[in-house]
């Protein structure tokens, strides 16, 4: 019974151990995931406005332009970005990112975000272009490294479509795994209303139609020239912003969830270690009082 009772205060230890931890990583997310939520949420509506005012100067009378993201080609490599994490423990946020990829046609390069993503595509033998990794304080300039280089890859022929597939937010229970196109640039008008939907009742209103003269200043050349690629590069960052935000939330929910198990858990075994004392000290009592009646 002594050696029962060794293994199940042993036992306890452990979980209490792991607890502590689980709860340290639980408050660290929690630190990170607000900051991220909050930038996630507020660079959405000037995606949208510089997705809407590129729509609105591609369906002006001057907008014709020979710019290699609006040209359309035939698709014949698919290009996709795969936004993951590097490290585990958020829960199934990478398994359901993973999953939109059975569907994936063989035809497919990768330029994968987090080592998670790059791990998966190397071990089901598809194509990885590149990978790079981006710390948990996303900015402009360091995720332009990487939109440069798809871009690159796009006008140099060597993929023909490019899309991202990250965890969008939604709150911080729930992240959806998104596959959104960005090249060639088409119907921009349908992708603000499609995302616009997902962000919630207050955002599912349509856009109206622009009717306004619109005036380019110095000229609408130039501002074609620079347009679209500016697009490209925002919504690639917009979009390590909304991963940011939903790795951080899935971690916290993971490992709060798992604090919660372990305490439960460390309960049921002092539950199971008092009976047993009880139980050891109850035949202990009842060995004295035979050796003593035996007398």
């Amino acid at each position: 019974m002594a050696k029962g009772l060794r293994e199940i205060n042993t036992r306890i230890k452990s979980v209490k151990s792991t607890a502590q931890i689980t709860k340290a990583m639980q408050l660290v997310a929690s630190s990170k995931m607000r900051r991220a939520q909050d930038s996630a949420v507020a660079g959405r509506n000037y995606g949208w406005l510089l997705a809407d005012l590129l729509d609105s100067a591609l369906r002006t009378r001057d907008s014709h332009c020979e710019h290699p993201l609006v040209r359309k080609r035939e698709p014949l490599v698919r290009g996709i970005l795969l936004i993951s994490t590097d490290k585990g423990l958020c829960g199934a946020l990478n398994p359901n990112l993973f999953r939109l990829l059975k569907d994936v046609p063989p035809n497919t390069h990768f330029v994968a975000i987090g080592r998670k993503g790059a791990q998966h595509i190397a071990r089901t033998g598809r194509t990885l272009l590149a990978n790079f990794t981006i710390p948990d304080n996303v900015s402009f300039s360091g995720v332009r490294v990487i939109s440069d280089y798809l871009l690159k890859n796009y006008c140099e022929g060597r993929i023909d479509t490019l899309e991202i597939l990250y965890p969008r937010f939604r709150n911080t229970l729930i992240q959806e795994p998104v596959l959104y196109p960005i090249l060639p640039i088409e119907d921009i008008h349908a992708a603000i209303v499609a995302t616009r939907a997902q962000g919630g009742p207050e955002q599912q209103a349509d856009t109206p139609d622009d009717r306004r003269t619109m005036h380019f200043e110095p000229d609408s050349k130039a501002i074609f020239a620079e347009l679209p690629s500016l697009y490209c590069r925002h919504a690639i960052y917009h979009a390590m912003l909304e991963a940011k935000a939903s790795e951080h939330s899935a971690r916290m929910v993971a490992m709060k969830a798992a604090t919660d198990n372990a305490r439960q858990i460390t309960e049921n075994l002092t539950l199971e270690y008092n009976k047993a004392r009880q139980a050891a000290i109850t035949q202990e009592i009842n060995e004295i009082t035979a050796a003593a009646l035996a007398k």
